[in-house]
């Protein structure tokens, strides 16, 4: 599971996708803080000479049309594939194929090797942008429009993510798209989103102690 994640800057977004939000977002996140996503654009509203991509900034945790409010996102930052179909919380945004990569310079897990929590950066071997598989969702308030994300999670049990867990804890990674694969997802029925939930080759990440 993913708590904690950096997001690359605007800059990179550009470079690596050709779109970077209007709005400002935060870098180093957490549930409820905002940050970019990408999406496919509407088709009824793009231009000839625009990308069928966009960028928008979201909520960490997504917020489903009946939460209260923004709180539910500390519940909703991960969503679990097994279950993500039939869970209240996610299972409108399934099937409506609302699907969105969310970008992330690295990703934050504790490592429980050595029998306490050690903060530890995780990222793509090659320093890319990690694109993480999620769904997006539109919220409306009082106060306005809110567009907020989740990020989808597989077993990984056999994987280079196991030990970034309690040992008694199940295994979980988030689902890290190769980069040829980004379009697919984005373009893939509710029917074929299942095939999309895999890992990433473990000899493909790495990963550096932050200790406190």
């Amino acid at each position: 599971m993913c708590s904690h994640y950096e997001a690359p800057t605007e800059d990179r977004l550009l470079a690596g996708f050709g779109v970077a939000p209007a709005e400002p977002y935060q870098h180093d996140l957490w549930p409820t803080h905002l940050g970019p996503f990408i999406r496919l654009r509407d088709s009824e509203t793009t231009d000839d000479d625009q990308s069928e991509l966009e960028a928008q900034v979201g909520q960490f945790g997504l917020l489903p049309f009946w939460s209260k409010d923004r709180n539910l996102g500390r519940r909703t930052y991960n969503a679990r594939s097994e279950t993500v179909s039939s869970k209240p919380s996610f299972r409108d945004a399934w099937k409506k194929g609302q699907h969105c990569v969310i970008l992330a310079s690295g990703i934050y897990e504790p490592d429980w090797r050595s029998g306490k929590a050690v903060p530890t950066r995780i990222t793509r071997s090659d320093d890319g942008i990690m694109a993480i598989a999620g769904l997006w969702n539109e919220w409306h308030s009082p106060e306005g429009r809110l567009l907020s994300f989740t990020m989808l999670t597989v077993n990984a049990q056999n994987h280079f993510m196991n030990q970034y867990h309690k040992p008694d804890d199940e295994k979980r990674s988030v689902v890290i798209l190769p980069n040829g694969l980004i379009n697919d997802w984005l373009h893939a029925t509710p029917e074929h989103s299942m095939e999309f939930m895999r890992l990433y080759p473990g000899d493909k990440l790495k990963a550096e102690a932050r200790p406190k």
